[in-house]
């Protein structure tokens, strides 16, 4: 946010309006799915681990990419630097996507391992974060 306020501060970039207005458009939906994401699935938790007792989610956003809560944080926060008008701060998030990859894919390792199901979802559900992408 420091960035952000330096470049509103001396006008270092100019997003236009109605990019702002589109941006605020998708970081207020990537929060309610977000907040979606998070009722469909009780077993979300910051570390990468199998529960017990925990079953494969496959149905709502998991029936159509296999991580849709990483999906919508990607969205959420690739907005906010669009939203506060800094093509600068969209730099400072960038990296957030590799982070996520790399997470992905350590975490799928786990789950393939740990969670029963978890292969036959990824026959089902092709695509981790972007349908037809990746």
């Amino acid at each position: 946010f420091i960035v952000a306020g330096l470049d509103y501060r001396f006008a270092w970039s100019r997003v236009p309006t109605w990019l702002v207005i589109v941006a605020s458009v998708i970081l207020l939906a990537s929060y309610a799915l977000y907040a979606e994401v998070m009722r469909e699935n009780a077993y979300l938790s910051r570390t990468v681990e199998v529960s017990e007792g925990q079953r494969v989610v496959d149905t709502g956003l998991y029936g159509i990419v296999r991580h849709p809560m990483y999906a919508v944080t990607v969205w959420l926060f690739l907005s906010i630097p669009v939203v506060l008008g800094s093509w600068w701060s969209l730099l400072c998030f960038l990296p957030y996507v590799a982070i996520i990859v790399v997470r992905i894919k350590n975490e799928e390792t786990v789950l393939e391992k740990g969670l029963a199901g978890y292969a036959e979802y990824k026959k089902r559900v092709k695509y981790r974060i972007l349908p037809f992408v990746w």
